[in-house]
């Protein structure tokens, strides 16, 4: 996959099959627009084509907004990458663009800088200055400027429609069960392992604390969590406490993860957490010995966890 850092950076001789949109997630629904993108160019000698911002729309329009997102830009590349699409276009999204009318993001976007042959879009999209034109805006632009417009309609789990919206909602609440179902893979956060007060070693639970590496990044909701990591080629089990560890009297949100029958040092080291499962709430205990019973219980749950789920 070729990766573009601005729509004026990409070109291409050959007619293109284009999508767009903020993929975060890049979830069940999305799959389901890329599948189409990649079926269609094929058939049609075509290059496919996401084009995607960053920042998030939201975040330049809405001053104020403190959204977080499912995917650093890194990761949204790398799940686009999987699955199969040609050209990432990253374009970077300010006031200018968003104030482009209807038929100037038609004409100087879509026909004239991307050729596209199609755009397969959902029955939804909204686009151009204040989001004012629709699907039908742009079926009729197609016919003017010679490109067809292909319209998906909603895709439904459960007659549950499938947003990152949702899908955010449900990681907020630490329902990452159903975040999974959605998103079709588990849930993870790439960080850095920090020093932290290590005070889990005193009760033989040392803990990899984990600083995210964008703060944009949303975090699941506080609790215990079966998670897993891969470290040097192989995968390592474990469990993860996110809170403000009460026990302790802490402050601020930790990301600690126990890792099952591993000792090696991580500081310093980036690692991928995959988070498959929530265990409990965050408690405060009486006393540490509370505390270290529970987290043998906990272990013993995600061990269980692991031996009734492929991974």
């Amino acid at each position: 996959m070729k990766i573009f850092n601005s729509i004026q950076e990409f070109s291409s001789p050959t007619k293109t099959i284009v999508t767009l949109g903020t993929f975060d997630g890049v979830h069940k629904g999305h799959k389901s627009i890329l599948d189409k993108i990649i079926n269609s160019s094929k058939a049609s000698g075509c290059e496919s084509v996401v084009l995607t911002f960053f920042p998030h729309p939201r975040m330049v329009l809405q001053q104020n907004s403190e959204l977080k997102l499912l995917n650093t830009m890194d990761e949204k590349a790398a799940l686009l990458e999987k699955t199969g699409i040609d050209n990432l276009i990253i374009h970077p999204f300010d006031l200018a663009f968003s104030r482009l009318t209807a038929e100037e993001f038609v004409k100087e976007i879509l026909v004239d800088k991307l050729n596209v042959h199609k755009i397969i879009i959902g029955h939804d999209h909204r686009f151009g200055r204040n989001r004012t034109a629709n699907i039908d805006d742009l079926i009729n632009f197609g016919n003017e400027y010679g490109f067809e417009v292909e319209k998906i309609s909603a895709l439904a789990i459960n007659d549950i429609s499938v947003s990152s919206t949702k899908i955010r909602n449900a990681l907020s609440e630490g329902n990452v069960s159903l975040a999974n179902e959605y998103l079709g893979y588990p849930y993870f956060i790439n960080g850095t392992v920090v020093k932290g007060k290590q005070l889990g070693r005193t009760i033989n639970f040392p803990t990899a604390n984990i600083e995210p590496t964008e703060s944009y990044k949303l975090i699941p909701g506080k609790g215990v969590y079966v998670v897993s990591s891969e470290i040097d080629g192989k995968t390592i089990q474990g469990m993860m406490n996110i809170g403000n560890r009460p026990t302790v009297n802490g402050t601020g949100t930790t990301i600690e993860v126990h890792y099952h029958n591993f000792n090696e040092d991580l500081y310093g080291r980036t690692i991928n957490v995959s988070i498959h499962h929530r265990l409990r709430d965050e408690i405060k205990f009486e006393s540490f010995d509370a505390l270290k019973q529970q987290l043998e219980k906990d272990k013993q749950e995600s061990l269980a966890y692991f031996n009734n789920h492929s991974l």
